[in-house]
C-alpha cells in the first residue's frame, strides 16, 4: 500500500510532551493565523524554522530529514513561461518519478514578474470570465478569467460519457482558446482532488505549458496521474496552503478553507483590477468534519466586508432545502452496520477520492476485529497518496492484500471497492457479474453502496443492484441507510455564503441548467437584483467592468472525447456511426465484378453483425442477395463504372428492401472487388 513517490510530503507527528513544548511557543502565531491575519512573511518563516502546519488532531508535525533536505534546495527556473515568473517556492522531485514527472514544490507566498503586475486601483479595463465547461452539465468543471495579457484557469475536470456517446472512456473540455493564448496563460489553480476537477490536466498540460497551483492532496493525486500519462516535458506543481496567496500577473488568487467530500478543498479569493471576485468551489459546511477543520467562516465573512464585486457559486444542491448533513453522520450508519451483520462479509463501494469516508469504514472495520482489503487501481492509488501525505491513519496491521483474503473467514473482511457508479470496467461491475477472479460473490455478503447517483449514471447503477439481488447479495444503500451524504451546499448553506460575502454580482456555476435556476432563485432571495445575476453557458464570455456586468461574445469551446489513447479523434461523424451500430447493426455486401465486361462474376455474399441471425433468417438473406445482385447487374449494364456509384445503387437497393420486410435501417457496407 505505501507508495514511495510521495515520502517526500510525510510529516512523522510528535510525541504529546513535545505537542506541549511547542505549543507555548507557537499560540500567539496560530491565534494570529485563526483570525486571518497571519502575514506571508511569517508563514514563510515559520517553514524555514520547522514548524509545519498541523495535519491531524492538535499534533504538531515534525519534519523527516527528506523533507529537511527539501526545504534547503534553492528555487529553480522552469521552461515555462507562466511558471518562469514564480519568485519563491523550493521545489523537488521524487526519486520514483519517470524524467518527465512533474516537478514539486512547497510553495511560500509567491510574487511574479508577470507584465504589469497586481493593480487593485486599475478599474479601467474589463475583466472576461468564461466557462470551458461545468455549465448546463455536471462535471468537467472549468473557469477562466482574463485580463489584459494574464489569463488565469480554475480547475481542469473531465467528464464521464453518456448514454450518445458509445465506446468514450472520458469527457474533456475544449481548451482551443488557452492553446491560442497561451503566452498569456499564468497558472492553473486547484480547488480540489476530484476528477471532475482535475481529471482533464495530463490532456490540457500536453497542449499548454503553465505551473499548477493546489494543496498537497490535490497535487499528490495529481502527481499520480501525470505519473501514468505525462505530457512531453517537467510540469510545475506548486503546493499551497489554506491562507496562502499567489500573484499571478494582475491577479491576486487567495486560498480560503471550505468542507467537501474530499479533504484540503479550497474556495478562492481572486483579487483582479475591477475587484474580487470569489470563486466557491465545492462546498458544504460541516460543523463536525472528520479532520476538525470546519470551513473558515470567519476568513469569508471577512473577505466579504472588504468587499466582492462578483460569486461564482456551485449550484449543484441548490435545489435542496435545508443543510447538507455532516461527514460523521456516516460513520454512525456504518456503526450500526457492522454490528447488525458481524457475521457477514462486507463489502463496500464509494469514492475514492472520498479520504474521510475511507478512513471511517477502516476505523469501522478495526473496531469490529476486521482486515480490509482495496479494490480498484484509483482507490489504491488514492489510499497510498493519502496515508504518505498523512490524511489517514491506521494500524499497519489492518490492510491486506485481496489475494489475501481466503486465508480469513468472510466475517472477518471487509473489501473496499470502486464501481459505485457502475462503470462497466469496475471492480464492483466485475465482481457482480462474476468476472473478477479474486473475489466471488457469496449470497451472505453485504454490498454497501457508500456514494449518490451522478445524473446519468442512474440505469448503470440499477444494472449493478439488480445483479447483486438476484445473487441473493443484501444491497444496502442510501435509501436504506444514511450510508452517504452529500459533500455539496444546500439551500441554506449558499444563503449563507451569500450572506456572509455579500457580493455585488452573481453568477452559478458547477450544474445543469436546473440547478442554475434554482441558484438564481437563492441569490435573488439574499436581495441581489435579478439584473445583476447572469445564466451562463458554456463558451459565453462574461465582462465586467466598473459600468456594470455583461455579456460579450463567445470562445471556442465544447467537448473533446476520450477514447483510449486518443484524444479529440472522434467527432459526431464517428459517434453517429456507432450509435447506428448499437441500435440496428451492420450488413456487408461483397461482391466480384468485371467492370471492363460489365459482368458480376461471383456473389454477392452478405455478413450480417447485429442485424438478424443469419441462421434463423436464410430466407430474408436469400432475397437480399437477389436483389443485390439484380441492383448491381442493371448498374453493369447501363456502363456504370464510377466505384462510389456503385455502391451507392447496392446500398439504396439493399436498404429500401430490408426496411420493407423488417422496418430497420441497419448499416450497409458494400465490398465490391475487381478482376
Amino acid at each position: 500500500m505505501t507508495n514511495t513517490k510521495y515520502k517526500h510530503y510525510y510529516r512523522k507527528p510528535k510525541s504529546a510532551a513535545e505537542s506541549a513544548d511547542d505549543l507555548s511557543k507557537t499560540q500567539k502565531k496560530d491565534a494570529k493565523k485563526a483570525r486571518g491575519s497571519f502575514s506571508p512573511d511569517e508563514r514563510v518563516r515559520e517553514k524555514k524554522e520547522g514548524k509545519g502546519k498541523v495535519e491531524r488532531g492538535a499534533k504538531r508535525p515534525e519534519k523527516t530529514e527528506k523533507r529537511q533536505e527539501i526545504e534547503r534546495k534553492p528555487a529553480k527556473r522552469t521552461e515555462s513561461p507562466a511558471a518562469e515568473k514564480h519568485k519563491g517556492g523550493e521545489r523537488t522531485k521524487s526519486a520514483a518519478m519517470a524524467k518527465s514527472a512533474p516537478r514539486l514544490s512547497l510553495a511560500k507566498p509567491m510574487k511574479t514578474g508577470a507584465k504589469g503586475g497586481y493593480r487593485p486601483s486599475d478599474r479601467s479595463g474589463k475583466l472576461k470570465i468564461m466557462s470551458l465547461g461545468g455549465l448546463q452539465e455536471i462535471g468537467k468543471n472549468m473557469t477562466v478569467l482574463e485580463y489584459g495579457n494574464d489569463i488565469i484557469v480554475v480547475d481542469c475536470g473531465m467528464a464521464f460519457p453518456d448514454e450518445e456517446m458509445p465506446g468514450v472512456d472520458y469527457v474533456i473540455p475544449d481548451v482551443t482558446y488557452l492553446v491560442k493564448n497561451a503566452d498569456k496563460v499564468r497558472g492553473i489553480l486547484i480547488t480540489h482532488g476530484h476528477e471532475d476537477h482535475i481529471g482533464a490536466i495530463p490532456y490540457v498540460l500536453a497542449q499548454v505549458r503553465t505551473p499548477i497551483y493546489g494543496t498537497r492532496l490535490s497535487l499528490g493525486i495529481i502527481e499520480g496521474k501525470l505519473a501514468e500519462n505525462h505530457p512531453d516535458y517537467e510540469p510545475d506543481l506548486y503546493t499551497v496552503e489554506a491562507g496562502d496567496t499567489v500573484d499571478l500577473g494582475v491577479f491576486r488568487v487567495e486560498f480560503v478553507h471550505v468542507n467537501h467530500s474530499i479533504a484540503d478543498a479550497c474556495a478562492l479569493a481572486i483579487r483582479t483590477p475591477v475587484g474580487t471576485v470569489f470563486h466557491t468551489g465545492d462546498f458544504k459546511i460541516d460543523v463536525s468534519p472528520i479532520d476538525g477543520k470546519m470551513i473558515d467562516l470567519t476568513r469569508i465573512g471577512e473577505i466579504g466586508r472588504e468587499g466582492v464585486e462578483l460569486l461564482l457559486c456551485e449550484s449543484t444542491n441548490a435545489e435542496r432545502a435545508g443543510f447538507t448533513p455532516s461527514e460523521r453522520t456516516v460513520g454512525s450508519s456504518l456503526e450500526r452496520i457492522f454490528m447488525q451483520y458481524e457475521d457477514r462479509r462486507i463489502l463496500i463501494a464509494t469514492f475514492s477520492s472520498n479520504v474521510h469516508r475511507v478512513q471511517q469504514i477502516i476505523d469501522a472495520s478495526y473496531r469490529h476485529g476486521r482486515k480490509v482489503a482495496v479494490m480498484g487501481r484509483s482507490m489504491v492509488n488514492v489510499i497510498g497518496a493519502a496515508t504518505e501525505l498523512g490524511y489517514m491513519d491506521f494500524p499497519e496491521d489492518v490492510l491486506i492484500d485481496i489475494s489475501e483474503i481466503k486465508r480469513y473467514k468472510p466475517e472477518q473482511i471487509t473489501i473496499i471497492t470502486t464501481g459505485s457508479q457502475g462503470e462497466p470496467m469496475s471492480a464492483l461491475y466485475r465482481i457482480a457479474f462474476s468476472e473478477n477472479e479474486k473475489v466471488k460473490i457469496d449470497p451472505r455478503d453485504v454490498v454497501i453502496l457508500s456514494s449518490s447517483a451522478i445524473p446519468g449514471n442512474e440505469k448503470l447503477i440499477g444494472k449493478i443492484i439488480n445483479a447483486l439481488v438476484k445473487s441473493g447479495v443484501k444491497v444496502v444503500n442510501d435509501s436504506v441507510e444514511e450510508v452517504h451524504v452529500s459533500g455539496h451546499a444546500c439551500r441554506e448553506e449558499i444563503k449563507m455564503m451569500i450572506g456572509l460575502l455579500k457580493p455585488k454580482y452573481f453568477v452559478p456555476i458547477h450544474g445543469e441548467s436546473r440547478h442554475l435556476y434554482a441558484n438564481k432563485e437563492n441569490a435573488e432571495f439574499m436581495g441581489i437584483p435579478s439584473e445583476n445575476i447572469l445564466i451562463s453557458e458554456i463558451g459565453k464570455v462574461i465582462e465586467l467592468d466598473k459600468n456594470g456586468i455583461r455579456f460579450h461574445g463567445t470562445v471556442p469551446s465544447g467537448n473533446v472525447l476520450v477514447d483510449g489513447s486518443g484524444v479529440g479523434d472522434i467527432g459526431s461523424v464517428v459517434l453517429r456511426d456507432r450509435k447506428h451500430l448499437s441500435e440496428d447493426g451492420l450488413v456487408v455486401v461483397v461482391a466480384t465484378v468485371d467492370l471492363a465486361g460489365g459482368n458480376l462474376l461471383s456473389g454477392p455474399d452478405i455478413v450480417s453483425r447485429g442485424f438478424v441471425y443469419v441462421k434463423e433468417s436464410e430466407e430474408l438473406m436469400d432475397a437480399s442477395r437477389r436483389i443485390v445482385a439484380e441492383a448491381l447487374t442493371d448498374a453493369l449494364d447501363r456502363h456504370i463504372t464510377d466505384w462510389a456509384e456503385l455502391k451507392s445503387v447496392i446500398r439504396d437497393s439493399l436498404a429500401k428492401f430490408i426496411f420493407q420486410k423488417t422496418k430497420r435501417k441497419p448499416m450497409i457496407l458494400p465490398v465490391i472487388m475487381e478482376l
